[in-house]
């Protein structure tokens, strides 16, 4: 048998991937039997010469499956109490999905509503501004990243990131995001990818809960005994407390729990103010970006992606969250504040791209050393927004032309604003601290340089983009619990581990397997 893998295959664009096939049989010798695309990333250097480059496998025989079978914990050595997971974004559903592989029955409650149910509560915010504090972009099930793009790709680099690909396959992601070099499953896709996980959860023996949110934590001796979580009704203020005995809580709250992480404080658990970024949304015509990147070759391509980093100032500059053929997203998740992300479908295929525009923000700008001082910074600056927008939820705008010069603009031009909620015209100079803006200027002018077009005069700026990441790290030890308690498992973006789907997916595997490696080692089941 022979097993050959190929390297650096260059195909045109609009080339067949049938010829892949070819180039592997006159490689081999044979009519492969075997046949996977391993790697495929465009290569757009040149536009006169735009190429796929491909890794591609083959063999002459049928290759077996490989399964992951994991080893399951014993019934002698289960928990004595629940793990209760509290989250049921990335971080906690995978974490969940993890703990039942290896032979532990979760409870995986979530503050907001099913993805069913934010549909229709994110569809009414944007047309009636109804603002169910619970259940928005940022909360509910699968997280903030279900209204997203949907990017897996990620800066880390740990093997758990092949797995977390594998996973999302195995739940309805397409096969091609194991293979491709910028995966994507779009916001359409995770919505049916999360609910499958949900029903795995259940079939398998978990308990998911909507709309219940972690009030309280009971502790004793530094190690954790009980969550209180309550059930939330948005007309009667919500349910009686219920206080559950837990083994382990795994924190998967996302980077805006804001009352967990102050009542979490307020416990005594050890937490610090961690750096992020903040800015703008910025749109141009996906058409734009596509000529600027790829040429008169756009219209063959998939939509063109960018990805830019400015140190003209003191402080960095860059691009995040970039959706191709996307919409800005009114992201608000606290009454009086306008918060912005953005999302793109499967198929890219808005007439507008929109990335996050952000600067890099430190503990010297929150002006305090309190731990939640990032926190009452983020908040300052969407009531800001929320004021500058005339204080119905639509999004402060200005167009790039009108921002270098200083001045509030009165028409938009080309580019149409994507905001569903409504925008109004403002000067963001006066929504943004003057660090960010002054940034922002040099920025603009210096990514120009890289992406022509980039500061065109009529491209669309939207405040604010404050959520990038979490704004606290909770701190745990070696074995990923709290430092401060015993029992309480920190995960995911929101306690400061992760920036991103793929990365928060990651943590939430790696808690799984402290915890399967606590209780199957140690023998301790409290």
């Amino acid at each position: 048998m022979r097993l050959l893998t190929i390297s650096d295959v260059k195909l045109p664009v609009g080339t067949n991937e049938k010829q892949l096939l070819a180039i592997a049989r006159k490689k081999l010798g044979a009519q492969p039997v075997h046949f996977v695309i391993k790697k495929k990333s465009l290569d757009a250097r040149d536009k006169n010469n735009i190429r796929y480059i491909y890794t591609i496998e083959c063999a002459d025989a049928p290759q077996p499956k490989t399964e992951t079978a994991y080893a399951q914990l014993p019934k002698a050595k289960q928990p004595g109490e629940r793990v209760l997971i509290v989250g049921g974004g990335p971080a906690g559903l995978f974490c969940a999905i993890r703990l039942i592989d290896r032979g532990i029955q979760p409870i995986l409650i979530e503050r907001g509503g099913s993805v069913e149910e934010r549909e229709a509560k994110i569809n009414a915010f944007f047309t009636a501004k109804l603002l169910d504090t619970q259940t928005n972009i940022q909360f509910g099930e699968g997280g903030a990243g279900t209204f997203s793009d949907g990017k897996l790709n990620t800066q880390t680099h740990s093997p758990l990131n092949k797995e977390v690909l594998s996973v999302f396959v195995r739940f309805g992601a397409p096969e091609e995001i194991l293979y491709l070099s910028k995966p994507h499953i779009g916001s359409d896709n995770l919505k049916k990818v999360v609910k499958n996980m949900r029903e795995y959860i259940l079939a398998q023996g978990g308990e998911v809960h909507f709309n219940t949110r972690l009030e309280d934590i009971v502790v004793q001796d530094g190690k954790l005994t009980h969550a209180v979580v309550r059930k939330l009704n948005a007309y009667m203020g919500g349910g009686n407390p219920e206080k559950i005995p837990v083994s382990a809580l795994i924190l998967a709250i996302g980077h805006s729990a804001r009352d967990t992480f102050e009542k979490l404080l307020s416990k005594g658990v050890t937490m610090h103010a961690k750096n992020f970024a903040v800015g703008v949304r910025i749109e141009h015509l996906q058409s734009k970006i596509g000529m600027a990147q790829y040429g008169k070759a756009y219209t063959r391509l998939p939509p063109a992606d960018y990805k830019l980093v400015s140190h003209a100032k003191d402080r960095a500059a860059f691009t995040f969250c970039m959706c191709p053929g996307g919409y800005v997203m009114p992201s608000a998740s606290e009454e009086g504040g306008v918060v912005t992300n953005g999302m793109s479908n499967y198929a890219r295929d808005g007439e507008n791209a929109n990335s996050a525009l952000i600067v890099q923000v430190t503990q010297a700008d929150f002006g305090t050393d309190a731990p939640l001082g990032g926190v009452e910074f983020q908040r300052k600056l969407e009531r800001a927004a929320y004021r500058a927008g005339g204080e119905t939820y639509a999004a402060p705008t200005q167009l790039v032309g009108d921002f270098m010069q200083n001045r509030t603009s009165t028409r938009f031009g080309e580019v149409q604003p994507t905001y569903a909620a409504g925008t109004a015209f403002a000067n963001l100079r006066e929504v943004l601290p003057q660090a960010v803006t002054e940034t922002l200027q040099f920025a603009l002018t210096d990514m120009d340089k890289k992406l022509r077009g980039f500061a065109a005069s009529e491209a669309i700026l939207t405040a604010v983009e404050s959520r990038t990441s979490s704004p606290v790290r909770i701190e745990r030890d070696e074995t990923l619990q709290s430092v401060s308690i015993k029992g309480l498992y920190p995960c995911g973006e929101g306690a400061g581990y992760a920036g991103g789907i793929t990365s928060s997916a990651a943590d939430g595997l790696r808690v799984a397997e402290a915890i399967f490696a606590r209780f199957s080692e140690s023998g301790d089941n409290n």
